[in-house]
């Protein structure tokens, strides 16, 4: 992320504009470059709703930045022609996302360039690291040399060592073992996600029954991933006794809006303005004058999808207990409702 932030030119005196359920990577990436982040309300999609992004572009708006959250699609297609009509680049966080598409089209090529995530907990992982895919040429150029200390990758004489630099750069790069494991694993990415949607949709069944239930809304249905499946109760009420009963019969659910790591009101560092650098830096000018302050109680409607909705992660080999338990459950928390 923060990569393809430095090639697109971002810095002090920036916005970058994202979501507020996102994982705190996003943002901190932002932070780094010094930029600042400001965060948009979410929709029924789990993901950036392009209507509050439309109120949160301003003169200094640098880049966009949507997050296809657990496993399914951004309404893409708006947020990139929104995004044309101010000339303002986007950059795909697809890091929950690997494979899913929309008309056939794979996420991470609908902006300027796509981010993805190869971590332990990933359908597609290599244990750690990432990618980022671009059709422009030249800011792929640019990526590949930041992200090796600035090397300018031409063939010379001299071998490693003997680079020019056009700037400076830092050191992101990916092992070659890691390499090696990516594209074996990319090599399975459909089957993987073959197995995710046989067991979502077992688990989709089974909480149709609970009175009043809706379902995550997805832009293409057919191109999700199935990495989590994803429910919406009608009130925060009825969610929490949903979830108790849920946890009683061994199979209790993901609220996001208790989670400190993806939910914008539980990130209490950044409201605090908390950081190792002793002038405040990134949240404070030297000197100690605050660049940023931010609301917890910013973003009501996120806050409230957030905690009507219940969330199973879908792994590609989850055996027929586990299932068997779970669809159980759903259908036991049908009856406190």
């Amino acid at each position: 992320m923060k990569v393809a932030l430095a090639a697109l030119g971002g810095g002090p005196g920036d916005e970058v504009i994202t979501q507020g359920f996102t994982f705190v990577a996003t943002w901190e990436a932002i932070l780094d470059i010094g930029a600042i982040p400001v965060f948009t309300e979410i929709d029924e999609t789990l993901n950036m709703d392009p209507a509050d992004l439309k109120k949160k572009i301003t003169d200094k708006t640098r880049c966009i930045i949507p997050v296809h959250m657990l496993g399914a699609m951004a309404r893409i297609e708006e947020i990139v022609a929104i995004a044309a009509t101010h000339d303002i680049p986007v950059l795909e966080d697809t890091a929950q996302a690997a494979g899913a598409t929309i008309n056939g089209r794979y996420l991470g090529t609908f902006g300027n360039c796509g981010t993805f995530s190869f971590d332990s907990v990933k359908t597609m992982t290599t244990g750690e690291g990432g990618m980022i895919i671009t059709s422009d040429q030249d800011m792929w150029k640019t990526m590949s040399e930041y992200h090796d200390h600035g090397h300018d990758h031409i063939v010379n004489p001299g071998g490693r060592g003997g680079e020019g630099r056009r700037f400076l750069g830092f050191n992101y790069r990916m092992m070659e073992l890691q390499g090696a494991m990516g594209i074996a694993q990319l090599s399975k990415l459909d089957s993987m996600i073959v197995s995710q949607k046989s067991n979502k949709k077992r688990l989709r069944d089974a909480a149709a029954g609970i009175p009043g239930v809706t379902f995550r809304t997805l832009v293409d249905a057919e191109g999700d991933t199935a990495t989590f499946f994803a429910f919406i109760l009608p009130t925060k009420e009825q969610c929490q006794a949903v979830n108790v009963a849920l946890g009683e019969n061994g199979a209790g659910a993901i609220n996001f809006s208790e989670n400190s790591w993806h939910f914008y009101p539980s990130w209490e560092h950044l409201h605090k303005g908390s950081t190792v650098a002793a002038s405040g830096w990134p949240f404070a000018e030297p000197g100690g004058k605050r660049r940023v302050v931010y609301d917890p109680e910013g973003l009501p409607k996120s806050a409230d999808i957030m905690a009507r909705t219940l969330v199973y992660p879908v792994s590609i080999n989850m055996t027929e207990e586990q299932l068997a338990t779970i669809c159980s459950a759903l259908k036991k928390a049908a009856q406190v409702v």
